[in-house]
């Protein structure tokens, strides 16, 4: 069976992360998978990590270099808690740079902590009700912890936003973070798992993909230089390595 992209199968919804949770998490997400014949599913770099309940306990979705396959069961529900920029590495105790492409029990992370965490969710009568109680168990965590890393947040903005063009990333960084060289990439592994380059990368094709979604009628050679690709080869190029597939066939 062909894989496809994670969110075009099954139901999957992501609202914003409740006061409670918004010190360290941007969204809550739900992904129910369809009751029978559900293909591989492939998960493409986002620049994220996830906090997930799958199977009746957490496990953690490291930060991406390249596409990932997963394999689930029919009819199973993942809930999701996606980090804020920066913030996993202060929330988990552990360097994004030790999960990179990891799919980890928070177990083998934690121990003791994570199983405590688990047995405060108990059976629930519906999705709804089970979230709400996944949002209070995990808000509980998260609350008085100072999990933010507010100069790598900012670090993931400038990425973001795009460097002014012919403009080289690494030393635009070091101006605005103030920072050596050493002391930025060793802070990006710390926050991101990878270096400015990497999440260069990254953001770079999502900011194609929001392009993409906002103006579907322009031409993809005009997107691709205004996401800051040099043309739309250079684009196809990356949305393989990215994907595994072209731009179009995303689209």
């Amino acid at each position: 069976m062909e894989a496809v992209l994670a969110q075009t199968t099954g139901f999957f919804r992501e609202r914003p992360a409740p006061q409670g949770l918004a010190g360290a998490f941007s969204a809550v997400w739900v992904h129910r998978m369809a009751k029978q014949d559900v293909p591989p599913i492939v998960i493409t770099p986002d620049a994220t990590i996830d906090l997930q309940w799958i199977d009746g306990r957490f496990r953690v979705a490291g930060p991406d270099k390249e596409p990932q396959i997963e394999r689930l069961p029919s009819g199973s529900v993942i809930i999701g808690f996606r980090f804020r920029p920066g913030a996993a590495a202060g929330w988990l105790g552990v360097p994004a740079g030790e999960i990179v492409g990891g799919r980890l029990s928070l177990q083998d992370l934690w121990g003791r902590r994570a199983r405590e965490l688990s047995d405060r969710v108990k059976a629930a009568p519906d999705l709804a009700a089970m979230v709400r109680q996944l949002e209070n168990a995990v808000g509980a965590h998260t609350e008085g912890r100072d999990a933010l890393d507010p100069l790598m947040g900012r670090a993931f903005e400038l990425i973001d936003e795009g460097p002014p063009p012919e403009t080289p990333l690494v030393p635009f960084l070091q101006r605005h973070l103030h920072m050596s060289e050493r002391t930025l990439r060793r802070r990006f592994e710390d926050a991101f798992g990878y270096g400015p380059k990497s999440l260069d990368r990254i953001l770079r094709f999502h900011r194609f993909r929001r392009l993409q979604r906002w103006h579907s009628d322009a031409s993809t050679a005009l997107l691709a230089i205004e996401a800051g690709y040099a043309d739309q080869a250079h684009l196809i190029r990356e949305s393989r390595r990215l994907t595994g597939v072209t731009p179009s066939a995303l689209a």
